[in-house]
C-alpha cells in the first residue's frame, strides 16, 4: 500500500524540503528569476515518489537540490534527519544515458563508485573479491549473470541499463534517484526494467525519487506522482497511487489504473495550456 503522507509520530521525514526557491545565479536572483520556487515537500522513509510535469519545468534542477549538487537560493533541506550542505554519499543516481564506460567490463563498471567513494575506496584493494561478489550478486538479480565480462558495446541498451542500476545501487544507498532511466528504451523492455526496479525497491526499501515523463511509468511504480508546473517550478499537484502492492504488469490495463493516468494527464495538459494558473488542486494538494 502508499506510504502516508505523515511520518508516524516522532519520526522525521527521509527527505523535506522547507519552502526551497533556487536561482541558478546572483542576477537571476536579484531579478526575482528561479528555476524552482516554494518548494514544500515531506517524503517518508521508503516511499517511492515520481515527479511528473513538462519538460523544463525544474524536475531536473530537483534532483541537483536533493542530492547536494546544488544548493537552494532561499529555504531548507534535509534528508536523512541531516542539512544538505553538499553532495550525498547516501544517494545513488542513473540517467536516461547508462554512460557506462566502454573500456571497462560489466563488472568493473559496476564496481566503480567503490573505488571512487568513500569509505569504500580506502578498503577496495582489500576487499575487492566481497565487493565482486556483492556485484555479482546484484547483476544476477537484474539478470545480467553471465554478463559480468561483456564489455557495453556487447550489450543491448536494456543490458546497459540494468547495469547502470547495479551501479547505482553497488554501494547500497538509502536513496536511489532515477532521471528518466528508461526512457530512450522500447516499451517491452521499459515494463521489464519496471518489475526488475519494483522487485529491487520491494526487497531493500531504499527511497525513490523518479523523474520520468512515462505517466504510465509513473502510476505503476510510485507511492505518490506530484507533478511539476512551468518553470519555476512547483509542486501543483500530489496524487497518492492506492493501487495494491505488488503491482504486475496486468494493472496496467485496467480501468482504475487508466483513469489515474488520465486524470494526470488532465493536469498536465491545463498546466501547457496556462488554464492550471499554477495553482495546487485542492483535492489531491499535499
Amino acid at each position: 500500500m502508499p506510504a502516508n503522507d505523515n511520518p508516524a509520530p516522532g519520526e522525521e521525514p527521509f527527505v523535506h524540503f522547507d519552502d526551497v526557491w533556487l536561482a541558478y545565479n546572483e542576477q537571476l536572483l536579484r531579478e526575482n528569476h528561479f528555476a524552482v520556487e516554494a518548494i514544500d515537500l515531506k517524503v517518508n522513509r521508503g516511499e517511492f515518489i515520481a515527479i511528473v510535469g513538462p519538460s523544463g519545468c525544474g524536475k531536473s534542477t530537483f534532483m541537483k537540490l536533493t542530492t547536494g549538487l546544488r544548493m537552494p537560493s532561499m529555504g531548507r533541506i534535509r534528508v536523512d534527519g541531516k542539512p544538505v550542505t553538499g553532495p550525498l554519499k547516501i544517494s545513488g543516481m542513473a540517467f536516461q544515458s547508462s554512460s557506462l564506460l566502454p573500456w571497462r567490463t560489466t563488472l568493473d563498471n559496476v564496481l566503480l563508485p567503490l573505488e571512487i567513494v568513500e569509505p569504500y575506496r580506502s578498503s577496495f584493494k582489500a576487499k575487492r573479491k566481497e565487493y565482486e561478489d556483492r556485484a555479482r550478486r546484484l547483476l544476477a538479480k537484474v539478470g545480467l549473470g553471465g554478463y559480468e565480462d561483456k564489455f557495453p558495446w556487447q550489450l543491448s541498451g536494456g543490458m546497459q541499463q540494468r547495469a547502470s542500476i547495479c551501479r547505482a545501487l553497488i554501494h547500497e544507498p538509502k536513496m536511489l534517484l532515477l532521471d528518466e532511466p528508461f526512457g530512450a528504451l522500447d516499451a517491452f523492455t521499459r515494463e521489464e526494467l519496471w518489475c526488475i526496479l519494483r522487485d529491487l525497491w520491494t526487497e531493500q526499501r531504499f527511497n525513490v525519487i523518479l523523474v520520468t515523463h512515462d505517466l504510465r511509468e509513473s502510476v505503476f511504480l510510485a507511492d505518490t506522482v506530484y507533478v511539476m508546473s512551468k518553470s519555476p517550478g512547483r509542486f501543483v499537484v500530489r496524487r497518492e497511487i492506492e493501487l495494491p502492492r505488488p503491482r504486475e504488469l496486468d494493472v496496467t490495463y485496467t480501468k482504475e489504473f487508466t483513469d489515474i493516468v488520465l486524470e494526470l494527464r488532465g493536469h498536465i495538459g491545463a498546466i501547457r495550456s496556462g488554464a492550471a494558473g499554477g495553482q495546487v488542486s485542492p483535492a489531491i494538494a499535499q
